[in-house]
């Protein structure tokens, strides 16, 4: 039989209810009557039920991350970093994959409320719903790349538009002038930031941004392929392409061996996120890394201050850095 709570009480000569003060923190119990409690429950093996301490008021010790798409290798580096510290503070935590489909996002969030969750990291760019507030409701939420400020007072993100401007200055300072750019979809914020970036690169450099040049895709290496090949039917001249993700170059690099050109004695091509596979692939990828294990990492601590009310309102915007490699070298003139 598991070892109760009145189990604990009648082993250290004390009132159910000074072992349940005692043992959650909540109210006064003297030190020695504290310590004899917590020797007692040592000595028996109590382990408290969470489910019952959290419908008193109490802390489940769970969490829980919503991501996107959890075979996209950026997502488990920052399920990683919030797992890193879950496991320190000894919390459990849940993973749930939404897709970006919003019905799918609130019956998760609904779920994990029913669940009596701590609190919930929501990563990716899900629209600001009045279905989505609602089943967020009290839950402390810490967003990671999404719009600051909704549905959390917490989140954190990476410099996108900074890593933006990064990737074509890189490109602008080998020479290139006719640089493509594969987007990421239209309607996430981190997408339009990079892009934002991209732009202003070329505007400083003296370069008009050509929108014949741009073409939007879905962050998988599905979509780089797609959109390379548009750029192919345009039939417009370029020298290096700019992806808004490592996936999407990993599309657009199979696409331009296809159509024959090398990378990077013909197209220069730098991607963004610096996942694991972007060192290892032929040529290794030049790209924008972003710390993604400390964007978890970071989430995670925000998260579990906010959820015993010791964190005020934050928002992080953490620094990205080139990291150059074999994909991109200096125009060549009359290609």
């Amino acid at each position: 039989m598991p070892v109760t709570i009145r189990d604990v009480a009648s082993d250290a000569g004390v009132s159910v209810a000074t072992v349940s003060r005692a043992l959650s923190g909540n109210g006064h119990v003297g030190p020695a009557t504290r310590d004899r409690i917590a020797e007692a429950a040592r000595r028996l093996g109590y382990q408290p039920n969470d489910l019952a301490r959290s419908l008193h008021g109490g802390a489940t010790g769970t969490i829980a991350v919503l991501v996107p798409d959890i075979t996209n290798p950026f997502f488990p580096e920052l399920v990683a970093g919030i797992q890193a510290v879950a496991n320190e503070q000894e919390n459990l935590l849940l993973l749930c994959q939404t897709g970006e489909d919003p019905t799918t996002a609130v019956r998760e969030l609904r779920h994990l409320r029913r669940k009596r969750v701590d609190g919930v990291v929501l990563v990716g760019g899900l629209p600001a719903t009045d279905d989505l507030g609602a089943a967020v409701g009290d839950l402390p939420v810490v967003t990671v790349d999404r719009d600051a400020g909704w549905p959390a007072s917490w989140s954190v993100r990476a410099d996108h538009r900074g890593g933006g401007r990064m990737a074509t200055e890189h490109l602008v300072e080998l020479g290139h002038e006719q640089i493509a750019h594969i987007a990421g979809p239209a309607a996430l914020t981190v997408a339009q930031e990079r892009l934002a970036g991209h732009r202003e690169a070329l505007q400083a450099s003296g370069i008009e941004p050509d929108e014949s040049l741009v073409v939007h895709g879905d962050f998988g290496e599905a979509g780089g392929y797609d959109a390379l090949r548009t750029l192919l039917r345009r039939r417009r001249e370029f020298t290096a392409v700019f992806c808004s993700n490592d996936l999407a170059a990993v599309g657009a690099l199979r696409a331009l061996d296809e159509a024959g050109f090398r990378v990077p004695d013909d197209v220069s091509l730098v991607g963004f996120d610096d996942i694991h596979l972007a060192r290892y692939l032929r040529p290794s990828l030049t790209t924008v890394r972003q710390p993604i294990h400390e964007l978890g990492r970071r989430a995670a601590t925000l998260l579990l201050e906010a959820a015993v009310g010791s964190r005020p309102e934050q928002h992080d915007v953490l620094d990205v850095e080139l990291v150059r490699r074999d994909s991109t070298r200096p125009v060549r003139r009359g290609r």
